[in-house]
């Protein structure tokens, strides 16, 4: 019955946190922003390509740019790259929030409705609308830069 081994079910669990979450895009500077516009912050850019890089991706003669940011709480990364080699010969393909792998990141904010307002000003459009869920969320979609899907989440059954 499928592929997996019991053995499996009887580990330990290995993974400690996510570390950082990959996006490949076209336009790094773009999808930079969108994500400074979050509030992250940018810890460092770098070039890459050789051997570690081609061993690692499976990839041969590959070249990227990458920046990674930080989110405003340290918690977490987001490593935004640009393949120069190889390249997509599909292009950017703007993805719906039911396409198959990795659909969305979801972040927690303060101030929703702010926040969405100054992504609209710079462009970035909602995939729906603001919805309450339950009075416990405040939720919606944005799209960000080739097809990128955040999702903003803002408590509202917080006492303070």
């Amino acid at each position: 019955m499928g592929g997996f081994s019991s053995a499996c079910y009887n580990e330990p669990m290995k993974v400690q946190h996510v570390n950082h979450i990959g996006i490949n895009v076209e336009d790094l500077e773009a999808a930079k922003q969108f994500f400074i516009d979050l509030g992250f912050t940018v810890m460092g850019e770098a070039s890459n390509e050789g051997t570690l890089l081609d061993e690692v991706t499976g990839l041969k003669d590959a070249r990227t740019d990458l920046v990674m940011l930080t989110a405003p709480d340290g918690e977490m990364n987001v490593e935004v790259i640009k393949y120069h080699r190889p390249t997509d010969p599909e292009g950017i393909r703007r993805r719906k929030p039911y396409a198959h792998g990795l659909g969305h990141i979801a972040f927690e904010v303060d101030d929703l409705d702010g926040i969405v307002e100054g992504l609209q000003q710079k462009g970035h459009a909602l995939m729906g609308s603001i919805q309450n869920f339950e009075n416990v969320w405040k939720l919606c979609y944005v799209r960000g830069p080739e097809g990128v899907i955040v999702e903003l989440a803002e408590r509202l059954d917080v006492e303070g």
